[in-house]
């Protein structure tokens, strides 16, 4: 038996058409959905890149203990599981952290593959003359020389070398991350007058920027999709590649992202943190190197991601019950027949695509690395930048959504069956409600050894 697990980075759930998004085009995935579970109800753990990253190769809350920052050598990976076991771990990846700065995260691949070009931070292009990823994009001219293509392409060459094997193929790629600029024909899919133009989101309220209007987050949404169904596109190659193989039979196939990405909602975000406020009026944008972040919630459009879980032989259909990021590693060894170490805090969704009735997790936790205000965090990329205010954290229940915040007046509170939107906080007509999803975040950072000096400004729900 084989694992294929497949992470697109920033890939909003709700532009998977399997969950009826009627107008988002992406045939592949959503043919693989048919065949497979979705998960209805998963969610991010740490938040965003990196640490969803250390989550799934450790099966662990990795926010209450790690940040930003390389995977600890004393830690056991998936991987390192797997290939300790006879697999032969593999990983194609092109998102861009996993080797930057002794990051660590080819821990335990037997083969890894990293491509250049994929680093969409405006304060890199910025803050240097040069570098790698404008190298790379430079030098495009068709489709197939894009990130997502290369990386796809890199993991069917290695399926024809190792698919009688047994494998763990890993393969990460940061589309649909911004910049946003797959061929200008996948736009026009979404906006036909579709120019081109590559749009750089603000990271804070579009309104507040000097120069952006409502066409360009609309122009910048067009892109996303575009790059949505690029990605799409070629997944299916490999998807394709692996029925010809005959794999279908004996192969788990797993796709899912980290955080999905606003594009105007909430009164106007467009990003997944808010840039600070200047001492002298305005906020901060990415080529500032003493940028800061605000207050930044996260709401659904990025704690909500897709999980598709497809193993040969299950009944397909639709999971409703809670699942985290962290769950989807012990989802892997699970599947294999592999011990689970007493480790791993996740638990195997398994039983779950058996029996789709079986009941999901009291409440989840997704959050940014755990941190205080005027502690200096890496977040969104590898640069450090100081947190103005306390830092969100979300409690996401059947019925609840309760985004947490240390500082005075700051949580909100929505009942998602009734405003999935979130676009009525009622926490001051809910006041116990938000006590006992409180209780849950503090029971869960004791259980998860959260250090005392973080645990103790949370201790309190101040409305």
């Amino acid at each position: 038996m084989n694992v294929i697990w497949i992470v697109a980075d920033t890939f909003r759930q709700d532009h998977l058409g399997a969950y009826r998004k009627k107008n988002i085009i992406t045939p592949s995935l959503d043919a693989l959905a048919a065949k497979a579970t979705l998960f209805n109800r998963h969610y991010a753990a740490g938040f965003p890149t990196m640490p969803t990253r250390a989550d799934h190769a450790l099966g662990r809350w990795t926010m209450s203990f790690m940040g930003w920052e390389p995977l600890p050598e004393e830690a056991t990976t998936l991987a390192e599981l797997l290939a300790t076991n006879g697999y032969h771990t593999a990983a194609m990846v092109d998102t861009p952290f996993y080797l930057r700065g002794g990051m660590n995260y080819d821990k335990g691949f037997q083969t890894f593959s990293m491509y250049p070009g994929q680093e969409g931070s405006a304060t890199r292009l910025l803050t240097q003359s040069h570098h790698e990823s404008r190298d790379a994009r430079e030098s495009w001219v068709f489709e197939g020389d894009r990130n997502v293509a290369k990386t796809v392409v890199s993991a069917m060459e290695w399926l024809q070398l190792h698919h009688q094997e047994d494998f763990f193929l890993y393969i990460d790629t940061w589309d649909p991350h911004e910049p946003w600029d797959a061929p200008a024909y996948y736009s026009r899919m979404y906006l036909p007058e579709h120019d081109g133009e590559v749009i750089q989101p603000p990271y804070g309220y579009w309104m507040d920027v000097p120069g952006y209007t409502k066409d360009h987050v609309t122009k910048a949404r067009a892109a996303y999709a575009g790059e949505v169904t690029m990605v799409d596109t070629w997944i299916g190659y490999l998807l394709r590649m692996v029925e010809n193989m005959g794999l279908m039979e004996e192969t788990a196939i797993i796709f899912t992202s980290d955080h999905g990405f606003y594009f105007g909602e909430h009164e106007g975000l467009f990003g997944k943190m808010t840039f600070g406020k200047k001492p002298g009026g305005g906020r901060y944008s990415h080529g500032d190197p003493m940028s800061t972040w605000d207050f930044s919630p996260l709401y659904e459009e990025l704690t909500s991601i897709p999980l598709v879980v497809y193993v040969p032989g299950v009944e397909p259909g639709r999971y409703n019950g809670l699942t985290s990021a962290i769950d989807v590693m012990p989802t892997v060894l699970d599947y294999l027949g592999q011990n689970i170490p007493d480790w791993v805090e996740g638990d195997s969704l398994i039983p779950k695509v058996y029996d789709k009735t079986s009941p999901g997790r009291d409440f989840t936790v997704t959050t940014v690395p755990f941190a205080n205000p005027g502690d200096s965090v890496h977040s969104v990329d590898n640069f450090m930048r100081s947190l103005d205010v306390g830092l969100v954290t979300t409690i996401s229940t059947d019925e609840w959504s309760l985004l947490y915040s240390a500082d005075e007046g700051k949580s909100e509170l929505y009942n998602l069956a009734e405003d999935f939107t979130q676009t009525n906080n009622i926490i001051a007509e809910n006041i116990d409600t938000a006590r006992d999803i409180h209780g849950h975040l503090l029971k869960f950072m004791k259980d998860t050894n959260v250090p005392a000096y973080l645990q103790k400004p949370r201790e309190q729900l101040k409305i």
